[in-house]
């Protein structure tokens, strides 16, 4: 099992239950501006059930989403299967279902995903990630913190860190948003942070 999925178990159909009703431009409403046009390619790395991929792909993006977890990718291809997303199972840091593909994205999305990661993952993600987007393309992640959910392996995050980090990978941070509400009920103690990076 990946490490990062541990604890989601032990929810599987609440978790699709409640993400599927996520509305992409409330969650991702910062990250909106920064798309790329039309048509471009986009990876959603850390898809879970699918709601983001399926809105970006509604939106005429070329969409590649991949997810570790097989329950929450199949309910993904499930409901969303006459959309043109390219499901793939597999995860961050190194994003292997990828192979050594010369493809790269215009836009990589990264939703609470983040926090899943270990220091030494977020490096090697971070790495990763700078080899599959295009040279002027865009990084857009969400940072959680505070108490675990139903995923149980769960890190602190840092905005400045990360950007330091993407920094060291030719990236350059042109958003930032600090500690923002979770649009979720019951998440008083769970804060959120946006960054959008562009690879220079």
């Amino acid at each position: 099992m990946t490490a990062g999925i541990e604890g989601y178990e032990r929810g599987i159909q609440l978790f699709i239950e409640s993400c599927q009703t996520l509305d992409f431009h409330v969650v991702c409403k910062d990250f909106i501006e920064h798309l790329p046009p039309k048509g471009g390619s986009i990876l959603d790395a850390g898809s879970g059930v699918g709601q983001n991929a399926a809105a970006l792909d509604s939106l005429g993006f070329n969409v590649t989403a991949i997810e570790p977890m097989p329950e929450f990718m199949n309910a993904a291809r499930c409901s969303y299967h006459k959309t043109s997303v390219t499901w793939l199972e597999g995860s961050l840091p190194y994003l292997r279902c990828l192979g050594s593909s010369a493809q790269k994205y215009d836009f990589v999305l990264i939703e609470g995903v983040w926090h899943h990661l270990s220091e030494m993952e977020k490096g090697q993600a971070a790495a990763r990630i700078s080899e599959v987007t295009k040279k002027h393309g865009k990084c857009a992640i969400s940072l959680r913190n505070g108490p675990a959910g139903l995923g149980t392996r769960v890190y602190s995050t840092d905005p400045e860190q990360t950007i330091k980090l993407f920094k060291n990978n030719g990236f350059e941070c042109i958003f930032k948003i600090l500690d923002q509400d979770s649009i979720l009920p019951h998440k008083e103690n769970v804060k959120w942070s946006r960054i959008v990076l562009q690879k220079q």
